[in-house]
This record gives structure tokens, C-alpha cells and sequence, in this order.
């Protein structure tokens, strides 16, 4: 331990402590805006400059290391006036159009001038190049209020391993973007949005799609169909006052009936299709690899399309490795103008589907020309769990005083196991639950279900399962050891992948979702998504799970009923037609395309 004092306190904290950990620990609050705990620490900003005696010079707090008998001032005169200017330096170059601004009164630039008290901005001079790159399906790049923080290119580099993002040019004329002026639509971003989750001002948000949707809620010929993905419910409490991992999956659905939706689905039934039909998808390639047949493996889930535009930009001569269905909203939304259209006896065109997604890829995804069936777009438009805040909030609902509501069928019901999609090693577990009984006839043999060695934050997660006394027609998989291993973030993926090109992936069955910890991290979920707050949205995921009465995929009855009267079996014609899909060669600059 390290003995020091701050602002005349005596303090101990462990060795290697920044100045500002070692306040924080102390309830000793150092103003502070590009650092972000366990993310990025650069000092680019300065605001959390300190004193500290027998040094000439400001420290950035968040840089420099405790040491013994150090004697730290966070309040100085001279700490303060340099704050000050240091802020005001800042607003020059701002466009202080904060009552527009998508991040008002969410915005960390804004509750620093409350902190530090800022009366009047003394200093204008010229702006920075102002460039608007509205590209993007998925994200919106505004580089006038770029504060140049660089948390984004953290996230993009070292996080994500993606790279899209990066300084470019030097001084005044710097910003925060793709190399050669490219945008953001011609480069291999994901469009997985986690720059937008750790951008403190407005340069970095998602595409607005709550004015398509207003438009299709007031017209009259058309039925606005709305499904919410499992994350959702254990996050959008959080923009409503609720303590994180707290569930409202109830009051989120009277919600949405009172912005007028006409049918409020949830996007779990489809979770629970997706596992039939990946579950056999797996064993069908399982088999053919174990009777000589010849089939591709590892196999790959294909849930998170900021992974899919990831592999197709990166490894695009590996796409044969991805599992072919589709997530499990756009299935929903192929059901939703075919099999529900002909229930209701109406026209697809005269059906409007929204999806309300953790994720700003899945805005991204809805426009991919594969994502069409009889020349009708799956989905038509996705909303961010804090774009569906912002329409509560402007609908004047009062959302902690609605009572609890419940989805609608056919489309409505599911399982535990298609609540844990939204959590890393989720899609794993489930597709496990389901093609373990259907080899077996029993249960997996983990408790609770939950198979162990998949829960959790780790960047990768494997676990293997033998195959004991199987069903007759499965006695070829008898003292088969299925492999899997389970990776959240791209950066992990990518590793994984580089397993694969060089032939030496142990593996049967990887799942990929392209944010850190999965779903509840997504890059359209409410700010901020710290540690603390990721590990209470996936107990509150687990939780959901566990208080199900049904909680394995192939027991859902409507997805039995559905197979029944519809599709007729897994991996059918009308299964593929409608629930299966291909992929794009990209390349890093999208070169492939036109191949």
C-alpha cells in the first residue's frame, strides 16, 4: 500500500493507483472526460489536471501513479483557472447547439460545465472542418462536436480489433475517422456502435429511425407490427429511473401499446426457431463429417450482423463457416408478411415491421438485399433500446406507473432458453439444450441448465460435452466429444478466425456475438455500459431464464404449431425460404463486391 494525501486527507490505496483511482476510492471526486475506467486512459483532455507538491508542472490525474508521501491538491486556485480554460478552450471549438442535439442532457460535456461552473465561454476563434457522414445504414459521424478524446479508436482498435476509426491528420486539423476521408460506409466498419456508447458528446450516435416509425404509427392502412429483442427488457428500465438489471418486460409492453403498436411480439419465439433450425443445421453437419460425407466445420452462429459484416470484410473466403439463418427478428419479420399476413387474410405491403434492438448493426442489416422475401423487406425499421426511451418519453408516458402487460401469440411466447440470446454463451447454450435432448432424450447434465464454463465475461470460453448412450439413429455419435468455444467482441472473433484460415481450430460449434458480453452491451442500449452494470443486466437475464416454466427451445408449443400448419419441418424449403440466407465477399475496402 501507498500512503499520500489528498487535499489534506490521509489516504492508502494499492500500488500502481492513478491519482484519479485513488480519489475515486475516496470519494474524492477530480473532474474528468476522455478517461474511461478500464477502457482508455491517455490524459488527452487535461480536465483532471491536479497539483501536486514539489512538481513545477499540472498532472493529469488520470496518467500519474500514486507514490509514498505524495501530497495531492484537486481544488487548487491554480488547479481551477486551468480547468476553466481548458473548458472554455474546448466550447471554441464546440457548435453549442446542445437544445437539438441528440445527447442533450445526456451529454458528459454538458454535466462537466455544470460541475465546474462555467458562466460564460470567453474564447471564439476558427472551428475545426466540419464533416457530416451519414453514410452509414447504422451510425451517424459529426466531427464538429468531436472533442478528439480518442475513446472511440480505443474501442474500434483494441477492444473491437476492427480499426474503422483512427486520428487522422495533426493539431487543429485533426479528426477522428476512417483513413483517406473514406466514410463510414465504404471501410470495414461493423456498424456494432460501441463508439456511440462511450462518445461523451453528440459526434458518434445511431441513424434516427423514430420518424419512420411516428409515420407508420399515424397511418391509418397500415398494421405496425412491433418485437423487442430479450435485452432489451433488463436495460430500458435504466432510462427510466430503474437501478440497472432491474426487468420490465411487462411495463415495456404496455408501453408499446399505448404508442398505438397493433401487435406487440417478441423477438424471443424467433430465438427459439433460430435454435431449431441451427440445432439442426449443426447436427446435420455433424453427421455428414462423421459418416464421411464431408461438411464444414466449425460451424458459426450468424446472430449478430455487426459479426457477420465483420467476417465478410475480414475473412470473406470463410463464409462457409457461418451458420445460414437468419437472426431471429428479420425470421420474425418473414413470418410476420407471410405466415401471420395469410392468418389476417392481408396484403405484406400493407404490414409494417419494427424492431426494437440493443444494436445499431441490426439497422444495418434490415436493408442487406438478401433480407427480402417476395420483394418485401424483412423488417422496415429498427429502433435502439434508446431511441424506444425517447418515443416513450415524447408519447408523455409515465413509465413507472404502467401496469404489467404480456406479448401477443402466435408470435409472442418462448423459452428461457431464447431469453440467455442476449447474454455471451447464450446462443450456445441454447442450440445445446435443444440438440443434446434430441440425440439423448435427456436433459444436459448441468445443473440449472447452465452449462459453466460458458458464463461469464471472458473474452473466449470453450467447453466440451461428450455424447453418452445416444438414440438409436444417432448411435454413430456414441463417445463423441462435441467442442465449442464461445467469443464476445470482435477482437476475440478474430482470433477464433485465425484458427480457422490456419487449419487448426479444434473446434465443432463457435459462437460469435460482436459486442463485449453480448446483447446487454450492445451499441444501442443506455448509457453507460460499465462492468457493474453488465454483470446486473446478465443476472437479470439469467434470472428470466430460470423463472420460465418452459425452458427449452423445442418445447415452445406455438413453435411446435407453427412447424405444423407452416413449415413443415426444420431446414425444409419453405424453412429455407424464409428463415435461411447467404452471405457477401467484402473485403477490408469493400473491393469484392463488384466480383
Amino acid at each position: 500500500m501507498v500512503n499520500l494525501i489528498i487535499n489534506n486527507k490521509k489516504i492508502s490505496v494499492p500500488e500502481e493507483t492513478t491519482i484519479l483511482e485513488a480519489a475515486k476510492q475516496n470519494n474524492i471526486l477530480i473532474p474528468n472526460l476522455c478517461y474511461l475506467e478500464n477502457i482508455h486512459k491517455i490524459g488527452s483532455c487535461r480536465i483532471c489536471v491536479v497539483e501536486v507538491e514539489g512538481m513545477r508542472n499540472l498532472q493529469a490525474s488520470c496518467m500519474v501513479t500514486v507514490r509514498e508521501g505524495m501530497k495531492v491538491y484537486t481544488n487548487s486556485e491554480r488547479v481551477k483557472k486551468t480547468r476553466n480554460v481548458l473548458f472554455e478552450l474546448m466550447l471554441s471549438d464546440h457548435p453549442k447547439d446542445c437544445l437539438k442535439c441528440e445527447r442533450n442532457q445526456k451529454c458528459e460535456l454538458q454535466k462537466l460545465g455544470e460541475q465546474i461552473q462555467i458562466k460564460e465561454a470567453r474564447f471564439e476563434g476558427q472551428k475545426s472542418q466540419e464533416v457530416m457522414d451519414i453514410s452509414s445504414p447504422s451510425i451517424i459521424r459529426d466531427t464538429s462536436k468531436c472533442i478528439l478524446c480518442r475513446r472511440c479508436v480505443t474501442v474500434c482498435n483494441e477492444i473491437q480489433g476492427v480499426g474503422a476509426l483512427n486520428p487522422q491528420k495533426r493539431g487543429f486539423k485533426t479528426q477522428i475517422g476512417p483513413a483517406m476521408a473514406l466514410s463510414l460506409n465504404s471501410v470495414n466498419c461493423a456498424f456494432c456502435g460501441q463508439c456511440t456508447v462511450v462518445c461523451p458528446v453528440g459526434a458518434l450516435v445511431e441513424k434516427d429511425a423514430t420518424q419512420n416509425v411516428w409515420k407508420a404509427l399515424f397511418d391509418k392502412n397500415k398494421r405496425v407490427i412491433v418485437q423487442t429483442a430479450p435485452a432489451i427488457r433488463a436495460a430500458l428500465g435504466e432510462e427510466f429511473g430503474y437501478e440497472p438489471g432491474t426487468l420490465v418486460t411487462g411495463k415495456m409492453v404496455s408501453a408499446l401499446r399505448q404508442l398505438a403498436f397493433d401487435d406487440v411480439f417478441d423477438t424471443n419465439f424467433t430465438a427459439d426457431l433460430t435454435i431449431i433450425e441451427e440445432g439442426n443445421e449443426f447436427l446435420q453437419r455433424v453427421t455428414k463429417a462423421l459418416t464421411g460425407e464431408g461438411a464444414t466445420l466449425p460451424m458459426i452462429t450468424s446472430c449478430s450482423p455487426g459479426w457477420i459484416k465483420f467476417v465478410e470484410h475480414s475473412f470473406p473466403e470463410k463464409l462457409e463457416h457461418l451458420s445460414s439463418c437468419k437472426s431471429p427478428h428479420m425470421m420474425l419479420g418473414a413470418l410476420a408478411k407471410s405466415y401471420y399476413a395469410e392468418k389476417l387474410g392481408m396484403n405484406p405491403k400493407d404490414i409494417f415491421v419494427v424492431s426494437i434492438m440493443p444494436c445499431t448493426a441490426k439497422k444495418y442489416e434490415i436493408v442487406r438485399p438478401e433480407m427480402i422475401n417476395d420483394g418485401f423487406h424483412n423488417v422496415d425499421a429498427v429502433l435502439t433500446t434508446r431511441e424506444l426511451a425517447l418515443m416513450i418519453k415524447k408519447a408523455g408516458i409515465d413509465f413507472q406507473a404502467l401496469e404489467e402487460d404480456s406479448f401477443d401469440n402466435p408470435l409472442g411466447l418462448s423459452t428461457g432458453a431464447a431469453d440467455i440470446f442476449a447474454v455471451t454463451g447464450g446462443v450456445m447454450e441454447a442450440a445445446l439444450r435443444t440438440v443434446y435432448e434430441i440425440i439423448t432424450g435427456r436433459e444436459l447434465p448441468f445443473a440449472k441448465l447452465h452449462i459453466t464454463p460458458l458464463v461469464g465475461f471472458e473474452q473466449i470460453k470453450t467447453a466440451e460435452i461428450t455424447i453418452k448412450d445416444p438414440k438409436e439413429e444417432f448411435k454413430f455419435l456414441e463417445d463423441f466429444t462435441v467442442k465449442i468455444a464461445v467469443t464476445s467482441g470482435l477482437k476475440g472473433a478474430k482470433y477464433l478466425m485465425d484458427q480457422i484460415v490456419r487449419g487448426e481450430s479444434p473446434y465443432h460449434f463457435i459462437e460469435v456475438m460482436g459486442c463485449p458480453g453480448g446483447c446487454i452491451s450492445g451499441g444501442g442500449q443506455p448509457r453507460p455500459t460499465t462492468p457493474e452494470i453488465r454483470l446486473k443486466r446478465l443476472q437479470a437475464i439469467y434470472n428470466e431464464d430460470e423463472s420460465k416454466a418452459i425452458r427449452k427451445s423445442h418445447e415452445n408449443p406455438f413453435v411446435e404449431t407453427l412447424y405444423q400448419d407452416y413449415l413443415n419441418e426444420p431446414l425444409g424449403h419453405k424453412s429455407h425460404e424464409l428463415l435461411h440466407t447467404h452471405y457477401t465477399k467484402r473485403g477490408k475496402f469493400n473491393e469484392l463486391l463488384d466480383e
